[in-house]
């Protein structure tokens, strides 16, 4: 029998903490002890796999799921010790570091908590001196230099945009912008008739970025937005299935019409029940 490796008591151990997870880890990531697959990944393989489970957090937080809520976020806390275990055996950084750095940011950052600013600041000045430290510590750079290339396209529009509105870059009002989106939407239309894929995939882009810019004139999340209408899209959809369900037939055996109508009265019924609610 081989001999027991000496981290296995921790890691059965239910009250291991983080300690456990940490084992766990590394036994994964072990040469001779570990998982195949883990063994292969670097952090450009792990990394869509952060990001997806990011959003697995963010769906059970709209859903009001509270039990998947603490299964999503133990996943995305074991994508966390994933990389700093890939970085400490490269020899870049650990786990340890990653929690110090946090700590220190987190207490650099609220002077009004954990310094000598008075903390009688309402949440847009905590907002501005937030920024007005992040500026300090990254030091001379250019106005958009930091806004992550890895965030998506939509929420990182709106990062962009509230940092060329700090120095005055920016539409006084709705309006302005909303008379661009009616420039760039007939720009649109005007490629789509004459012009190449290339140059049609450029327009809507440029109309993306200015719904965008709308979403952040009105105190919209672009991203929150856009999750509730897929939500609802899913949800009145659905009701279509069912009611087709009820005569034997699928989609694929209706028609625009038809499901169209059915589309009106899934409406109608969620109206309905909220009048009730």
């Amino acid at each position: 029998m081989p001999p027991m490796p000496d981290d296995l008591p921790l890691l059965h151990d239910p009250q291991g903490g983080l300690p456990r997870l940490r084992a766990i880890m590394a036994r994964l990531r072990d040469p001779a002890l570990g998982c195949p697959w883990d063994l292969e990944q670097d952090f450009a393989s792990i990394a869509p796999y952060t990001i997806e489970e990011a959003y697995e957090v963010a769906d059970a937080i709209e859903r009001k799921a509270w039990d998947d809520l603490r299964g999503e976020l133990g996943d995305l806390l074991f994508q966390s010790v994933f990389h700093a275990q890939m970085a400490e055996e490269a020899g870049h950084f650990d786990l340890d570091d990653v929690i110090r750095a946090i700590c220190d940011k987190m207490i650099t950052r609220h002077p009004h908590v954990f310094g000598p600013d008075p903390r009688d600041k309402s949440a847009a000045q905590q907002t501005a001196d937030w920024e007005a430290i992040k500026a300090r510590e990254r030091g001379p750079a250019r106005v958009l230099d930091g806004v992550a290339l890895g965030l998506p396209a939509l929420m990182r529009a709106v990062k962009l945009q509230k940092r060329a509105a700090r120095v005055g870059f920016d539409w006084p009002s709705t309006e302005e912008v909303l008379a661009k989106i009616t420039e760039e939407a007939a720009e649109l239309i005007e490629a789509r008739d004459t012009l190449t894929k290339a140059e049609v995939d450029e327009e809507f882009g440029d109309l993306l970025f200015v719904m965008a810019n709308l979403a952040r004139h009105l105190d919209v999340d672009p991203e929150a937005a856009l999750r509730a209408a897929n939500a609802k899209f899913t949800r009145r959809f659905n009701r279509i299935e069912d009611l087709l369900e009820l005569s034997g037939r699928t989609p694929a055996q209706s028609d625009l019409a038809e499901m169209d109508a059915l589309w009106n009265r899934a409406k109608a019924e969620e109206k309905a029940a909220k009048k009730l609610t």
